[in-house]
């Protein structure tokens, strides 16, 4: 019924017609929280790493602090994957793609890497997933036409980010 109402004050009025990707047209994308989300992932593995080099007892501190830890590193290499996948499939169009072929692929490994690190702890395993968002960071500035920098995060775990130069 609300739907007949509002199509006949359209047709008398013509409302102008709204398109949008998703319930809210904000236009803002941003792979700053997959590069922080995957900054984050070392940072757990590195204080796993560090927790374990400390204690020959395994007590309940130690399991209350691993299983945290792991928590977050399992939260945040799934929300690098969310920003990644939200980003390639509603910013990323074909011509992005024919400009930088590597797009799906990389995007790929990137999915590949964030689960490598939610199932295992080895730092290696964090430092590609953030070599790979990183790399993903720099096509996307590069698509709006922004050249990037790199420079160390400013906290632990002291990494290399790509950063836009605004």
């Amino acid at each position: 019924m609300l739907h007949s109402i509002i199509s006949k004050i359209d047709q008398k009025h013509h409302f102008e017609t709204a398109s949008a990707h998703c319930d809210i047209p904000c236009g803002i994308y941003d792979p700053h929280l997959a590069q922080l989300s995957a900054l984050t992932v070392i940072r757990m593995l590195d204080l796993m790493a560090d927790l374990e080099k400390g204690h020959t007892v395994v007590d309940t501190a130690f399991r209350n602090s691993m299983i945290r830890y792991v928590a977050v590193k399992e939260e945040h290499a799934e929300q690098c994957k969310k920003e990644i996948r939200v980003i390639f499939g509603d910013y990323i169009k074909k011509d992005h793609i024919e400009k930088f072929p590597e797009l799906p692929e990389l995007t790929h490994k990137i999915f590949q890497a964030a689960s490598k690190c939610r199932q295992a702890a080895a730092r290696e395993n964090g430092l590609e997933l953030l070599a790979l968002v990183n790399r993903f960071a720099e096509i996307f500035w590069a698509t709006k036409g922004i050249e990037t920098k790199k420079a160390v995060a400013p906290y632990k775990p002291s990494e290399e980010v790509v950063y836009p130069v605004l």
